[in-house]
């Protein structure tokens, strides 16, 4: 261990190299074999030429709300990626829900579900010609407007919203607002969900069909781990079109989207393999996102978001930053209702125990305070 623990110390400074730069590895010999690279403006035209012919674009500092100067190296669609990948809200997605509250080890949170969408979006959208970056950017940013509890948190915080409470409109118009992110970027993300209107990229249409397949396959996969259903409940439409592993699923699914592209030049899904993606999605709802005890979570998550944001409604000072603000008033709803989105599972339950008074047995069952 002391031997390991002074090797792992002289590594501190790095190594010196015989071209005057400090490298990783004492015996480092890696380089790009150039003295020159490609700018961002070169790699901009580099894209241009590479891309579809109605794949969206990177231009500069990219279409932003505030004006800022570009960057000398990424391009504009992927320091968005960057930016949503270092903020907070991600990061959060780590501790709210899926489908199942606070998930053991092997099972899907809000994070890893939005990781999981970016693999199946670019996975069609790079064969397509379509601009990867956009993509990603979109992917890993679509679901940051979620409250803790899963959709049933959208059903919690309607009331207090003028038009209701969106995850996907508040992603983009609230979340993540203050990462000035580009117009492209924030039109995949607050239109990606299927009941919004159609995003303004074919980027932003290749994310709404990965958020289906991503939470469809995984959705089921987790509800097998967690004995809700088995693989023998597949419909037979899903398993003779599809298979019956996630990973077959998966690429016939993306395989699908591709060969439609490829014979129509749209971003879609051929018919038969679409039609398998409504049964096996149809069946999820019914066998486990309806299922009696996920009513009962939902109820238990809604009970206590709305407590949560009247709480903090008639008291602002318990809010960050909010001594200025006046009780009751529209700016303390909408202050609240701002705090209590953001929680994660366990932080929004602890609340209740702390703030509330809620006893452990009024809380969504699987989260532990």
């Amino acid at each position: 261990m002391q031997e390991r623990a002074e090797r792992w110390a002289s590594t501190m400074s790095g190594a010196s190299s015989d071209v005057g730069v400090t490298v990783a590895h004492a015996d480092s010999w890696a380089g790009t074999g150039e003295t020159s690279t490609l700018s961002r403006s070169a790699r901009e035209d580099i894209e241009n030429a590479s891309l579809s012919r109605l794949a969206t674009r990177a231009h500069g500092a990219g279409d932003r709300e505030r004006d800022e100067e570009p960057d000398p190296f990424r391009t504009c669609f992927e320091r968005d990626r960057d930016r949503i990948l270092h903020a907070p809200a991600f990061r959060r997605l780590a501790g709210k829900t899926q489908v199942f509250v606070f998930p053991d080890d092997h099972q899907r949170t809000r994070l890893t579900h939005a990781l999981e969408v970016a693999q199946v979006a670019t996975a069609v959208a790079r064969p397509l010609g379509l601009n990867v970056a956009l993509t990603e950017a979109i992917a890993l940013g679509h679901d940051c407007g979620h409250g803790p509890g899963g959709h049933a948190s959208e059903d919690a915080l309607a009331p207090y919203v003028e038009q209701g409470f969106d995850h996907a409109v508040w992603g983009a118009d609230v979340t993540l607002q203050h990462l000035n992110l580009c117009r492209q970027t924030l039109d995949g993300i607050r239109n990606h969900s299927w009941s919004r209107p159609a995003p303004s990229t074919p980027e932003g249409e290749v994310v709404s069909w990965a958020d289906r397949i991503a939470y469809v396959c995984h959705d089921f996969e987790d509800a097998v781990d967690a004995r809700i259903v088995s693989l023998d409940d597949l419909p037979d439409i899903v398993t003779s079109r599809c298979g019956h592993t996630r990973g077959s699923q998966l690429s016939a699914f993306i395989t699908s989207m591709i060969r439609a592209a490829m014979h129509t030049g749209r971003v879609g899904m051929e018919p038969p393999i679409a039609e398998a993606l409504a049964e096996f999605r149809r069946f999820n709802y019914e066998q486990v996102y309806l299922r009696p005890e996920s009513k009962a979570q939902a109820n238990s998550v809604i009970a206590l978001l709305r407590a949560l944001v009247d709480r903090y409604t008639e008291q602002p000072t318990l809010l960050p930053g909010g001594d200025l603000v006046d009780p009751q008033s529209p700016h303390a709803r909408f202050t609240a209702v701002s705090y209590v989105a953001g929680m994660t599972d366990r932080f929004a339950c602890r609340q209740g125990v702390t703030l509330l008074g809620w006893d452990a047995d009024r809380l969504p069952r699987g989260i532990d305070v």
